[in-house]
């Protein structure tokens, strides 16, 4: 079993992801921003770990976490997610998301290069990278990256920071192209856990009752977070150093679709209607994954269908 240092770990797949490393034996160090939250209902019971707090822009704390840490696996989780939250604050984005990332990779870098360490590091990137493409097929890690917003901007520079450090001094980076993924105790700015807090509200609301919307055309990859997490520790693992594997479904849904099925089962009779607060300008209309790549290298496979994931936000939801 190996001894694990996860950033970013008081965030939603970090909630899921140290249960899981928990149950297969290992030992967790988890590095997050503040102290831990109370995990909320439906959320995997937390498991003990040797919890860190402080912020990752922050050399010597890094640097300290490394020391203390002394991981053989390194899952980078910490990042600011949320496409419109980055939109607001660039340099916010670049900071936290990239230059944090190259502080980590330097004092693991150093920590290797001295003979202390020798650690495999997954570095968690996302299907945005990839941005608009005219052909439906699904995306395979071969598609040229054209990121459209800073949020993916920032990731696939992350990205090619992260190989870099592959190819100029040996540390073992494997990079992480995430869909969208969802599950209880996502944060409702996000779009599925949004959409089952809007319907549910609206749920006794009269026939015709408008339901604010955002584009409804997008076509997304929808995974359970559940199956991440077993594609990352699968990734940690098992991964190549130095590539670059789509964490994806292979299954497309619009959100109009989504929309259906979410107000199907609140049983909500309101009339869906476009709200440009929530249109985002930069919609990339079609994002579906090919995840051959990740299942040739670890026999990856998702467990979990599109409508489990609603059945957890809607558990959730009504435990709140």
């Amino acid at each position: 079993m190996s001894r694990v240092l996860v950033t970013g770990a008081g965030g939603f797949v970090g909630q899921w992801l140290l249960p899981a490393l928990a149950e297969a034996g290992h030992t967790i160090v988890a590095l997050a921003s503040e102290p831990p939250a109370a995990v909320p209902p439906g959320v995997p019971r937390r498991p003990e770990a040797n919890w860190i707090v402080g912020d990752l822009r922050d050399d010597a704390h890094v640097a300290d976490a490394v020391a203390l840490a002394r991981p053989e696996w390194v899952i980078h989780l910490a990042a600011i997610s949320h496409v419109p939250t980055a939109e607001a604050d660039p340099v916010q984005a670049w900071d936290v998301n990239v230059t944090a990332t190259a502080r980590l990779l330097q004092a693991l870098g150093a920590a290797r290069d001295a003979g202390e360490i020798d650690p495999r590091v997954l570095i968690v990137g996302s299907a945005e990278q990839y941005g608009r493409h005219e052909e439906p097929a699904p995306l395979t890690e071969e598609t040229p990256q054209r990121p459209r917003t800073v949020y993916a901007a920032t990731k696939a520079a992350q990205e090619v920071l992260a190989l870099q450090q592959w190819r100029a001094r040996g540390l073992a980076v494997v990079c992480a192209r995430s869909f969208n993924h969802s599950g209880a105790g996502q944060p409702s700015r996000f779009l599925l856990p949004a959409l089952v807090a809007r319907a549910r509200t609206l749920a006794d609301a009269p026939a015709g009752t408008p339901f604010p919307v955002g584009n409804r055309a997008p076509i997304r990859d929808f995974l359970h977070v559940s199956d991440v997490v077993s594609a990352y520790i699968s990734l940690v693992r098992h991964g190549v150093p130095g590539e670059a594997y789509n964490v994806s479904s292979g299954i497309g849904f619009s959100v109009q679709q989504v929309l259906d099925r979410v107000m199907a089962r609140a049983g909500s009779r309101a009339v869906p209607v476009e709200d440009p607060g929530l249109v985002r300008p930069v919609d990339v209309p079609v994002l579906v994954g090919d995840a051959r790549k990740l299942q040739h290298a670890t026999g990856w496979q998702a467990r979990r269908s599109f409508d489990d994931i609603l059945d957890d936000l809607f558990r959730y939801a009504e435990a709140h």
